[in-house]
């Protein structure tokens, strides 16, 4: 293990660069646009365009990775996403916004490709779930980092568009000065949304809201915090919140769900996620920072986690070979609601005033738990010997890379060796 993780330590310092600096933009952006009164549409626009260039670069990033391959893509799209802060604090208009903000999405979906192929090109079945929550762990400290960053200078100014760019531009070194040789190419695999609806309508649904509100958290939350107080620094407080309350949550609740059952926690989840939703849509009412705080803790431990559960869920119900094709599917579910889900909440936001945004997520959450309902009326969930454990759906969950692989993961190769000998046991 100690081997293993020797070879991750450089890809592991760049991506530990990397995201500090996208932790910083992903709030910095939003904030700066509140203050230059682009209005709520504009920054839900902003947003969605993230997502947007997110999804395309999940469509279309490896056939660039298989072309020149791994560490020249992770320069090339570093490179890129380097100078695109910069532009945001020379050109302030939100039309030439957007098209940057796209153009980052589709970076970082070539560049998360790059890292989590990397990762489990070089894991083994005995030490991946360890590596991924590593992984996974840097991912969630160093956002929460990035966000509380905004603290150190004026969003107004140009100096924390120049921190972004100086992070992602280090982020580069340790990864191509490494002697890795880095991980093995990838391959496309395609995807079934029918098939995939089939498989899992609760899973696929579950994914495409948990995008729609996800993807109006992160684009407009920081806008939000402005909205509803004087104090700059609560957007800081209220989004590293909301990143803890996700970290602490996504194991607890997973281990439940491998015991209780997905849709329980899936139900328990929509609800505690729509009611500290309820809570914050009241923020503008005299409500106090620590008690904003808290409601955003509460928030994201429910609603971060609910993606991972639905995953899990759908797996339960697919084949072993479709278990590629599933999180593939679900994670473009997932990228479809997040491009929609600013543009909602921002022109019911312009309408209805800051609250509004979590009025709508606490609206789509309610759906979902509904929904949910409802199918455990039509079939039955499956018993614990077809549960693919959560420990491998995070894998699923969190891997992009995965969407160009042919060959099943080893560690879900595993499980479909498992769950073949659990059908020839009952044969």
């Amino acid at each position: 293990m100690r081997q293993t993780l020797t070879r991750f330590t450089a890809l592991f310092i760049g991506v530990a660069l990397l995201l500090t600096g996208q932790g910083l933009q992903g709030i910095l952006l939003p904030v700066r646009a509140s203050l230059e009164s682009f209005g709520p549409l504009y920054i839900g626009l902003i947003g969605g365009a993230y997502f947007l260039g997110f999804t395309l670069g999940c469509l279309k990033g490896g056939a660039l990775v298989a072309r020149v391959g791994h560490v020249r893509v992770f320069a090339a799209m570093t490179a890129l996403a380097s100078a695109i802060p910069l532009l945001h604090g020379l050109l302030v208009s939100p039309l030439i916004w957007i098209v940057l903000r796209a153009i980052t999405g589709l970076c970082f979906a070539v560049l998360y490709i790059v890292i989590e192929s990397w990762l489990n090109d070089v894991a083994t079945n005995q030490n991946r779930g360890m590596v991924f929550s590593i992984y996974v762990m840097i991912t969630m400290t160093v956002l929460a980092l990035g966000q509380m960053m905004l603290l150190l200078y004026d969003p107004q100014q140009l100096f924390l568009f120049a921190i972004v760019a100086v992070l992602f531009s280090v982020a580069v070194i340790p990864v191509v000065m490494s002697t890795d040789p880095g991980p093995q190419k990838p391959h496309s695999t395609t995807v079934d949304l029918r098939r995939l609806y089939t498989i899992s309508p609760a899973g696929t649904i579950a994914c495409l809201c948990s995008g729609l509100t996800n993807g109006a958290f992160w684009a407009l939350a920081p806008a939000f915090a402005v909205a509803v107080s004087t104090d700059l620094t609560l957007a800081s407080w209220f989004m590293t919140a909301n990143v803890l309350g996700g970290a602490a949550a996504q194991w607890p609740i997973g281990w439940f769900s491998d015991r209780v059952g997905r849709r329980p926690m899936l139900i328990w989840c929509a609800l505690l996620a729509a009611a500290s939703a309820g809570g914050l849509s009241l923020a503008g009412t005299g409500m106090t920072v620590p008690i904003i705080v808290l409601l955003g803790f509460a928030w994201g431990s429910a609603a971060f986690p609910l993606y991972a559960i639905a995953v899990a869920n759908a797996n339960d119900f697919a084949e072993p070979h479709e278990y590629v094709m599933v999180s593939s599917g679900l994670l473009l579910m997932y990228g479809l609601g997040a491009i929609v889900g600013p543009l909602l909440a921002a022109g019911l936001m312009e309408l209805f005033g800051a609250g509004a945004l979590f009025r709508h997520t606490m609206i789509v959450h309610l759906l979902v738990a509904g929904y949910i309902v409802f199918r455990a009326t039509q079939r039955a969930a499956p018993g614990e010997a077809e549960h693919q454990e959560f420990a491998e759906s995070m894998v699923a969950a969190g891997t992009l890379s995965q969407v160009y692989e042919e060959e099943l993961q080893p560690g879900i190769a595993d499980a479909r060796e498992a769950r073949q000998s659990r059908d020839d046991v009952r044969k």
